[in-house]
Order: C-alpha cells, then structure tokens, then sequence
C-alpha cells in the first residue's frame, strides 16, 4: 500500500504546477506596502527624507531606512511607474518620503497570469495602498 501512495506521489507531484500562487502574490504586495509605510514614518519621526529603492534589474524594493529587501520571484512581473523628478532633482528610481508625511509617489504593479496588485504611493500624503488589478 505504501508503495502505490509513492508511486502516485511521484507521478502527480511533478504535475502541480510550480509557482506564485495568488495567496503568495497577495503576501508580496502586502510586505512592499509595508516597507513602504516603515520608511514614511521614519522620514516623518526623524524629519528628513528617507528613498525607497526600486530596482527593475534586481525585481526587488529596498528600504531606505532599515536596508530590507523585498526580491520578486521570477514568475511574477515587476512593473514601478515612478517620478522623473521630485523635490527639484531627479528621481526615477525611488519613491521618496518626506519629513512632512509627502513623497515622490509612485505604483508598483506585481502581477501573474490574470492577477494583480497595485501598490500606490500617494504623492500629498505618503499614504501607502494595495490595490487588486485585472493583468492584461
């Protein structure tokens, strides 16, 4: 009996597909959010900017107050709309956070398959929003 319970398990183990699943996507988009609200509110207790790294190169976010990074699997697509410019310099690659509670603002889309979560930044107040999206 044990034998056929092994036998089956070597056969349909392989065919589960491996990858993100919506639950985990869902726990990516949540654990950037939450990089994302840490660094607003040590931009806002220490009162001076502090810049979340995005890096499209690397699919990973990088807190600019602690150095945590969240790395994107490869199965899900890393998309970051971003400031050009902010606060009167270039900006491009990070979201910055102003000691006033304001940022650069910026989205970051992680989406797979049909599913998707948008994490925005809103630019007036810092605050920090997961939002589910429809892939196309």
């Amino acid at each position: 009996m044990l034998a056929i319970i092994a036998i089956l398990a070597a056969i349909v183990l392989p065919a589960i597909p491996r990858g993100t699943s919506r639950t985990r996507l869902e726990g990516y988009a949540i654990e950037v959010a939450t990089l994302l609200r840490a660094d607003r509110d040590t931009a806002i207790w220490r009162r001076r900017p502090v810049a979340t790294e995005i890096n499209a190169l690397t699919r990973s976010v990088r807190s600019g107050a602690s150095g945590r990074v969240v790395r994107m699997p490869d199965d899900v697509r890393f998309e970051a709309l971003l400031a050009a410019r902010c606060n009167q310099r270039a900006a491009g690659t990070t979201i910055d956070f102003f000691g006033s509670g304001m940022s650069c603002g910026g989205t970051i889309r992680l989406t797979r398959n049909e599913l998707g979560y948008d994490i925005r930044v809103n630019w007036l107040t810092g605050g920090v929003e997961v939002v589910p999206v429809k892939a196309l």
